[in-house]
């Protein structure tokens, strides 16, 4: 109840108010940054005919410096940067911590492995110079047979801690690297209505984000593809982000009609986020795309979980069926059991 509870606060009506700290609201104030928020405008179209009403949503972005970073431009640049470089050392260090978290184990399991290599290392230093002292003295001939099983036996377990350390440090440099972009996707900013701005850290343990990013047109079809499924995502906490790459600002178009005003209200829940300063979010999305090895013009979905961490992704449109039939309700008797029941994460 009080996951829906804040759910209900982040996408409620505009005149619910969030409470940020002062550092925070300096940071998101456009005066320290150069990228001005994006906008988004509502149209309605009145037709003649009282019986079928429509609007639309304009979704555009821009990155237009303020003008007060304008004129204190000099100034503003190395605070600016200031701010930047301390989030990207909270970010790493937040990584950092969560690594260790999912992996609590893995630096007993390296320091032992060191332990090992250093001892087996040892070993076979010791038996390589009693192996010269035997050769080089007949006398003590008969112990090299003994002196090599042992030095072979010391480069077998070096050989073989070495190997597990080099694949255990692998796979935390992989780990830190993954919970790394997944910082820099936490940090970005979403837009829920014109007085207010989130994270997407806020959103965790709320909401399941679905980030669509293409052209308009794949954004018009991915909006016209998720109408049978909209009661449905929403009940799993699913909201979209739409990212449109050529520049053009889709319009998302919903009927006003009394008989659809409920179905159209829940579209508008479905749809509402905007990404805000679009550089940061292409910057993010570029990278995704260049570690998949697929084209930047490649229009793409990422499917996140309720932990904020990646679910699934591809190339094309969402998978609306199927996220309906694989992710449980945020809501319910089952709802806190099922909570992890998101997917496997990428």
């Amino acid at each position: 109840m009080a996951s829906m509870a804040q759910f209900c606060y982040i996408i409620g009506p505009s005149n619910l108010r969030q409470k940020y700290s002062s550092f925070r609201f300096c940071f998101q104030n456009p005066v320290y940054r150069k990228n001005a928020p994006s906008n988004i405008s509502t149209r309605f179209h009145a037709k003649p005919s009282s019986v079928s009403v429509s609007s639309s949503i304009v979704c555009s972005a821009a990155n237009k410096p303020s003008s007060s970073s304008q004129v204190r431009e000099g100034e503003e640049d190395m605070e600016q940067g200031n701010v930047e470089d301390y989030f990207l050392l909270k970010g790493s260090s937040a990584a950092k911590i969560r690594s260790e978290v999912l992996s609590p184990f893995r630096s007993v399991r390296m320091f032992f492995y060191l332990t090992f290599i250093a001892s087996g290392s040892l070993g076979g230093l010791i038996a390589t110079t009693q192996l010269i002292s035997s050769l080089t003295n007949p006398a003590r001939s008969s112990e090299v047979p003994d002196i090599l099983t042992g030095l072979g036996i010391d480069i077998g377990a070096v050989s073989i801690f070495a190997f597990l350390y080099f694949r255990e440090n692998t796979a935390k440099n992989a780990q830190l690297a993954r919970l790394s972009r997944e910082e820099s996707l936490s940090n970005l900013k979403l837009r829920v209505n014109q007085n207010k701005i989130i994270s997407v850290s806020s959103l965790r343990g709320i909401a399941r984000l679905v980030i669509c990013s293409g052209p308009a047109s794949f954004i018009l079809e991915s909006f016209k593809l998720s109408e049978p499924f909209t009661e449905s995502l929403l009940e799993r906490g699913v909201l979209v982000v739409p990212f449109a790459t050529d520049g053009n600002s889709p319009s998302l178009d919903f009927d006003e009609s009394e008989d659809m005003k409920e179905i159209t209200e829940k579209r508008k829940r479905l749809w509402q986020l905007a990404p805000v300063y679009v550089s940061e979010w292409t910057e993010w999305l570029d990278e995704q795309k260049k570690l998949a090895g697929i084209s930047t013009e490649s229009p793409v979905y990422l499917s996140l979980r309720l932990d904020g961490r990646v679910r699934g992704s591809g190339v094309g449109f969402p998978p609306w069926n199927a996220l309906v039939a694989q992710l449980p309700p945020v809501k319910g008797l089952w709802s806190g059991l099922l909570d992890g029941m998101d997917g496997r994460v990428l």
